[in-house]
């Protein structure tokens, strides 16, 4: 099939547009915390809310594409993102903001299930491995961008920058002390722009692969009855419940141990942690094509722990560098645990891709357990339990059993035919 350039753009700004959305959560923590005066069990709510869409969305969104087909359900997600922002942003209320996160994860999670099928065909078979790598490089950038465009409109709008026309329709669109809110009103109008641009593109027609269908009731009957296909749906729970865990905690800790400025510094360490992830992604693709990837997913659980050990009781410079260098250590987890996942089984790759998406509701629960360790004992205790998730994935190195191995280049393979 002719490669379609318009489609594979449209998915690649999908992919920042998810991103930019999703990982936005770290950075507002301190803020809303402090605006809604949230004990750190509710203050967990909030990632609960976003993520259990994971849980209860993937799989019968597989069923929905099948049925619906990509446009339609792209239209569905970016719709269900803009109810959830535009209703957050005109009634500011805690409430309000539950539900809102659970809609907008409700539209996230559907666009995972539909842009990696279609960029497999917009962009042709033999460059998906490529373009997937570019996607997660993108989706990384836009981690980055985002705690930055918070920093941006909370520090001009609190500082009354009127010269700027963006900075003073905010300023009106927002209350006093909710400035933070603003970041609603810009993921509104991203959600309008996306609509726009998706009901003037042609979709191509998507026939999906064995490992891409949602698979039948019997299929994940089958499935549950493998001791492994629990196991690596806890894998990706505790991996995704680590990101998270990190990623919206961090900031708080830094202003609640070191005196850090959330709206500042604590978004700028946020945004440090999902760009080190990302290069620890480009990293990681390359090592594992020289290392067995179960050695690779021990040793950068290792230093990973260690990191996260180093921010949580070290000093204020040291941890301000301890969080986010843990990201780069994560970075392989995900694309590892999945890969050793579905080479674990011999057929139904379809269903079981389904039940590890699920899994994703670990960054909704995981940050429950925090809040509520928090409020009995203190945060720092409460992040410890980061341990107990991490120690699961490292435990993945040593009892996976995967039925194909990663191909990996023997050093004498590099060297062949030079000199």
């Amino acid at each position: 099939m002719k490669r379609n350039y318009t489609i594979v753009v449209l998915i690649l700004v999908t992919f920042f547009v998810i991103s930019f959305l999703t990982n936005i959560l770290g950075a507002l923590n301190p803020t809303v915390s402090s605006s809604y005066d949230l004990t750190e069990t509710m203050a967990g709510f909030l990632p609960f809310a976003f993520f259990i869409a994971y849980g209860v969305m993937s799989i019968p969104s597989g069923f929905l594409l099948e049925k619906w087909g990509e446009k339609r359900m792209m239209i569905l997600a970016f719709m269900l993102a803009f109810a959830g922002a535009i209703i957050f942003a005109f009634f500011p209320k805690f409430n309000v903001f539950v539900v809102s996160l659970f809609t907008i994860g409700t539209g996230m999670a559907v666009l995972q299930v539909v842009i990696n099928p279609l960029l497999r065909v917009a962009g042709g078979e033999e460059h998906y491995a490529f373009n997937s790598v570019l996607a997660q490089l993108i989706f990384g950038a836009a981690s980055f961008i985002s705690p930055q465009m918070y920093s941006y409109l909370v520090t001009n709008i609190d500082k009354g920058n009127t010269g700027k026309p963006f900075i003073t329709l905010m300023s009106e669109l927002v209350a006093n002390s909710f400035s933070w809110v603003s970041v609603y009103w810009v993921f509104a109008l991203m959600s309008v722009l996306m609509i726009l641009v998706i009901l003037f593109i042609r979709f191509p027609k998507v026939e999906l692969q064995e490992d891409e269908k949602v698979g039948s009731k019997e299929s994940y009957v089958e499935l549950f009855k493998n001791k492994y296909v629990i196991l690596y749906f806890l894998g990706i729970f505790a991996y995704v419940g680590t990101e998270q865990g990190i990623s919206y905690w961090m900031s708080k800790f830094l202003n609640i141990y070191h005196g850090f400025n959330p709206e500042t510094t604590g978004a700028d360490a946020v945004s440090y942690f999902w760009g080190l992830m990302t290069i620890g992604g480009v990293l990681g693709l390359i090592l594992l094509k020289l290392i067995d990837s179960k050695q690779v997913l021990k040793w950068f659980t290792v230093l990973a722990m260690i990191s996260v050990a180093t921010g949580l009781f070290g000093g204020a410079k040291t941890a301000l560098w301890a969080f986010p260098i843990s990201g780069f250590f994560l970075s392989v987890m995900y694309p590892v645990i999945i890969s050793l996942g579905l080479n674990s089984v011999k057929k139904h790759h379809g269903s079981f891709a389904g039940i590890l998406m699920t899994g994703i509701a670990g960054g909704a629960v995981v940050q429950i357990l925090i809040g509520g360790i928090s409020d009995i004992t203190s945060l720092k205790v409460g992040m410890m339990f980061l341990f107990v998730t991490l120690g699961y994935i490292l435990s993945i190195s040593f009892w996976a059993r995967p039925i194909v191995s990663n191909k990996t280049i023997k050093v004498k393979e590099l060297f062949k035919g030079k000199g």
